[in-house]
């Protein structure tokens, strides 16, 4: 089996928001590598597509474990996609790190974006649905993506990375959209306007 067999057949399942407790506590790491690991994966497939996002940890979906699957571009626009178990991600040091300070955005705090500084590789080893060790580099949005999933299951909102001004930017920019999603988006969708 390969991972674009569990890219099918998932239900979409409400996106949890940062303040519950479980999005700002480290996860436990995946130690079986089941059928219901398999169908949960088809789920995070399924509910990153109906948000519309790149990646998406375990804690998005309200469980504390140690997984996060993705379907993101890499700086030539080569999409890449997978599940990885137990992620551990590094980024280059010294002289050979540069930042990208890009736009980040999170479906666990929608209608907010600001820009963060990032490595603009990174390296992330972890396992596959399978328990087989797994080794994925990326640059452009993909480093970004594999550093941001990462962080969920360590306890981190992208948020907390911010300068205060930053994060007060991030929190209007919220609360201006947040009435367009509705609290079990995105099984319900977005609506189009507040009257919807």
């Amino acid at each position: 089996m390969a991972i674009e067999d569990l890219m099918t057949g998932g239900t979409v399942l409400p996106i949890t928001r940062w303040g519950t407790p479980v999005m700002h506590e480290e996860t436990k790491p995946v130690t079986e590598f089941d059928d219901e690991l398999h169908q949960l994966v088809r789920d995070m497939f399924a509910t990153m597509r109906a948000a519309r996002g790149v990646g998406l940890a375990a804690t998005q979906v309200g469980l504390g474990i140690s997984l996060f699957v993705y379907e993101c571009p890499d700086a030539d626009d080569k999409i890449h996609v997978g599940a990885i178990c137990n992620p551990v991600v590094t980024t280059p040091t010294g002289k050979d790190r540069s930042l990208d300070k890009s736009e980040e955005g999170c479906l666990s705090f929608p209608g907010g974006y600001q820009p963060l500084a990032r490595p603009d590789t990174a390296t992330c080893v972890g396992l596959d649905v399978w328990g087989n060790e797994v080794t994925v580099t990326g640059d452009g949005t993909l480093a970004r993506c594999l550093q941001h999933e990462t962080d969920h299951l360590n306890g981190i909102v992208f948020g907390d990375r911010l300068s205060s001004r930053s994060y007060r930017h991030l929190e209007e920019q919220h609360a201006q959209l947040e009435h367009l999603y509705p609290a079990d988006w995105p099984v319900s969708p977005k609506k189009t306007t507040a009257d919807d």
